[in-house]
C-alpha cells in the first residue's frame, strides 16, 4: 500500500514554514491520539504515521531530502539518516520522537523546553489581606499600617538555603532539570524529580536558620495607601510584598481586599448616599427647615415643603462619596419619614379628633383612595 504524503498527513502545504508544520502536527496529534480514540482501531497506526511525518519534516536536512526524492529518500539508505525498509522505525524510535513532541506541547509548563535549562527557583505565593474600614475612612482616604504574617528571605544564607556561603549543587538525578522521564510503552512521561522536588538543585549543607528553604516566617509591618472612594470589594495590589520565593525565587504579591463597615446614618449605593430623616406630622404638614448630617462631618440645612409625605426624597448635590478614579462626587439623598405620635394625653387626643373633623378635605390621598373604593363597590353591585 502506497505511503501517504507527509504534508497531507499533517494537513499543510509543501511550502509550509516550520511553525506551520509544527502547528499542523499538534492539531493532528491531538486528533488521533490513541487515548482519545479508544473506539478507533486505526488511531494508533495513524498516530504513528503523523509522528513519522513530523519527525522528517521538522528536520531541515530530512525535509530537503523528502522534498527532492519523496519516500524513496529514506529507503535503501538514501538521505544519510534514513533506515532501510522504510515505514515507522520501531517502538524505541517512536518513544524518542514522541518525547520531542512532549517537549513541544508541554515544555513551557514544565519549566523549560526539552534539554538543558535549569529549573527556575520557585516564585513565592501571593497573599491576601482583608481590611475593614469605616465609611468615613472610605470617604476621606487614608494611610493604614497593617501587620502581615509572611515568609521573607532568610538573612543568614541570603535566600540560598545553603550554610556558610556554600552554593547549591546541581541535582544528580535530573541534571538540574527538576524533572525526570520514564518510558511507558510508546510514551515518555515526565514527573517532578523526587530528589530535588523540582528545584533542579540540592543543598549539601542546609542553612540552620531556614533549614534549606531560603526563607523564614516573619510578621511584616506595611504602610498602605487607601484612596478615597473605595468600597467593599475594592482590591489593592502591592507588587513584590507577598511571600519570598524558595531559594532566592521572585517574591509574590500582596492583595488587600477592602470591606467597608455599615454606617449608623448613611446607606451607600455606588457614589450616592441615602439618609432617612424622621420629621413630625406638624413639620411635614406645615413645612419648615431641618439640619441633616453629611459624611464629611458637617451639616446641611434642608427645606421641607408643605404637605410632604413619608418617602419623599430631596437631593443634596455633591454631598456623596468621591469616585475612586476621576474627580466626580456622588449626591446625598434625604428621605423623609413622617412620624405618628405615640403615648398621647387625653388633651392631645381631643385636639387630634377636632383636627381630624376640620381636615377631612385636606387629605388628597385619602379622598382619592376612598373615591376609588366607592366606585369599585358600586361596580361589583352592578
Amino acid at each position: 500500500m502506497a505511503k501517504q504524503d507527509y504534508y497531507d498527513l499533517l494537513g499543510v502545504s509543501k511550502g509550509a514554514s516550520a511553525d506551520e508544520i509544527k502547528k499542523g502536527y499538534r492539531q493532528k496529534a491531538k486528533e488521533f491520539h490513541p487515548d482519545r480514540n479508544s473506539d478507533n482501531p486505526n488511531a494508533e497506526a495513524q498516530f504513528k504515521e503523523i509522528n513519522e511525518a513530523y519527525d522528517v519534516l521538522k528536520d531541515a536536512d530530512k525535509k530537503a531530502a523528502y522534498d527532492r526524492y519523496g519516500h524513496a529518500a529514506f529507503e535503501g539508505g538514501m538521505g544519510g539518516g534514513g533506515r532501510p525498509g522504510g515505514g515507522f522505525r520501531g517502538q524505541a524510535d517512536f518513544a524518542s520522537a514522541f518525547s520531542d513532541v512532549f517537549d513541544d506541547l508541554f515544555g513551557d509548563m514544565m519549566g523549560g523546553r526539552g534539554g538543558g535549562g535549569r529549573t527556575r527557583a520557585a516564585r513565592g505565593n501571593d497573599l491576601r489581606y482583608n481590611l475593614r474600614i469605616t465609611l468615613e475612612e472610605a470617604f476621606a482616604g487614608m494611610q493604614k499600617t497593617i501587620n502581615v504574617p509572611t515568609a521573607v528571605s532568610c538573612g543568614s544564607c541570603s535566600g540560598t538555603g545553603a550554610e556558610g556561603g556554600s552554593e547549591p549543587q546541581t541535582c544528580p538525578t535530573c541534571s538540574g532539570m527538576g524533572k525526570v522521564r520514564a518510558q511507558q510503552g510508546f510514551f515518555t512521561v515526565e514527573r517532578t524529580c523526587p530528589t530535588c522536588n523540582g528545584m533542579g538543585q540540592t543543598i549539601k549543607n542546609p542553612c540552620t536558620t531556614c533549614h534549606g528553604a531560603g526563607r523564614v516566617e516573619k510578621d511584616r509591618s506595611l504602610s498602605v495607601n487607601i484612596p478615597a472612594g473605595v468600597e467593599t470589594g475594592t482590591r489593592i495590589r502591592l507588587a513584590g510584598e507577598g511571600e519570598a520565593g524558595m531559594r532566592g525565587g521572585p517574591t509574590g504579591d500582596l492583595y488587600i481586599f477592602i470591606e467597608v463597615k455599615e454606617h449608623a446614618l448613611f446607606q451607600r449605593d455606588g457614589n450616592h448616599l441615602f439618609c432617612r430623616v424622621p420629621v413630625s406630622m406638624t413639620s411635614a404638614a406645615m413645612g419648615g427647615d431641618i439640619e441633616v448630617p453629611t459624611i464629611d462631618g458637617g451639616k446641611s440645612r434642608v427645606k421641607i415643603p408643605e404637605g410632604s409625605q413619608s418617602g419623599r426624597q430631596m437631593r443634596l448635590r455633591s454631598k456623596g462619596m468621591p469616585a475612586i478614579r476621576g474627580k466626580e462626587v456622588g449626591d446625598m439623598f434625604i428621605e423623609l419619614a413622617v412620624e405618628t405620635p405615640v403615648n398621647l394625653t387625653a388633651k392631645q387626643k381631643e385636639l387630634l379628633r377636632e383636627f381630624d373633623k376640620l381636615s377631612a378635605e385636606n387629605n388628597p390621598q385619602s379622598a382619592g383612595f376612598f373615591s376609588a373604593v366607592k366606585t369599585f363597590w358600586d361596580s361589583m353591585k352592578g
